[in-house]
């Protein structure tokens, strides 16, 4: 069976010198090798249909047969790497939380162990009549959540 860390080798060798990164290697028992990508600019067909031909080039199927797919991170998949929150700073995100919570807002800031989305709520001053709407930041850890996903609107 061709293992995962072989794969994910022979695609982070390929990537190093691009602007591209690795968000996902998964090989099935029955050799289904699946591998996503990413690009702070996007990612093209182009690109995808290289790096299929490199990792061909460097498993033999003489020796032992699969199935490769190559293709990039789905608009609306959930978030799987860092750098996919990175890329995502300032879009409107929906996150899980562990707890079963949905809250909808803009990706303010990311960190290693962190990343805050700033939400809009309406909110009574003191002595108001009526209710304004303020920005706050809520922060989340990412082992306290299930997802985070880019929220895709048509406008």
């Amino acid at each position: 069976m061709i293992s995962k860390e072989e794969v994910t080798r022979i695609v982070e060798e390929y990537l190093q010198s691009t602007d591209y990164y690795l968000v996902e290697v998964a090989v099935s028992a029955d050799n289904r090798i699946t591998v996503e990508i990413d690009a702070f600019d996007g990612v093209s067909i182009g690109f995808c249909a290289d790096l299929n031909r490199h990792i061909e080039s460097k498993l033999d199927r003489e020796e032992e047969d699969y199935e490769l797919e190559v293709g990039s991170a789905g608009l609306t998949s959930p978030f799987k790497v860092l750098k996919q929150y990175e890329k995502n700073l300032g879009n409107e995100v929906e996150v899980l939380t562990a707890d079963g919570r949905k809250v909808k807002g803009m990706l303010a800031a990311v960190e290693a162990d962190r990343f805050t989305v700033e939400i809009e709520k309406m909110v009574k001053p003191e002595g108001a009549k009526r209710k304004v709407l303020v920005k706050e930041p809520v922060t989340f850890a990412y082992t306290d959540i299930k997802t985070t996903k880019y929220i895709f609107r048509f406008k």
